[in-house]
């Protein structure tokens, strides 16, 4: 069974500033509940492998992924080729006015058949939860830091409404 998985945030800062912070793969360490986050080094490009490990309490497991699609600064995709995670995953930057939204999107295949399809049932709300947290830290993060919330020629929406109204 496939689930389907998405969130998105408002954030106060350009399309490329959002971007340049969800490309970073180490960097969403800092922003993703519960992740570490390794890429195979090199520029980024489709074929680019990464692996984030998730853990609680010393349980977890690893996501080993292949970037299949790679367009600065508006959409970055993934595919899952764990034993845990299989799927794909989409990265979307979009502008509006006062910055951009971010969304994150996930089609993942459920393990386990029937028992997996009955844990998700207590696990998907955990992991909505936790992936709406991260949302807003990255947020926070990528406002947080003037340098990046400037637009190339001086424009800084810093001052301006975020899309929606706020995050």
């Amino acid at each position: 069974m496939r689930v389907h998985l998405e969130e998105r945030v408002a954030i106060a800062a350009p399309p490329e500033a959002v971007f340049a912070a969800v490309a970073d793969w180490e960097g969403q360490t800092e922003w993703v509940a519960l992740t570490t986050v390794t890429a195979d080094g090199g520029p980024h490009r489709v074929g680019e492998r990464l692996v984030a490990e998730t853990r609680l309490a010393g349980i977890g497991f690893s996501d080993p992924m292949e970037v299949t699609r790679f367009e600065p600064p508006a959409r970055i995709d993934v595919r899952h080729l764990g034993r845990v995670v299989k799927g794909t995953g989409t990265f979307l930057v979009e502008p509006a006015p006062g910055g951009a939204w971010f969304v994150w999107a996930e089609d993942v295949d459920l393990p386990l058949g029937v028992a997996g399809r009955l844990g998700f049932v207590v696990v998907g709300p955990a992991f909505r939860l936790l992936l709406r947290r991260s949302l807003r830290r990255l947020a926070r993060r990528v406002e947080s830091r003037p340098h990046l919330r400037r637009r190339p020629g001086g424009n800084d929406p810093a001052g301006a409404e975020a899309p929606g109204g706020g995050a």
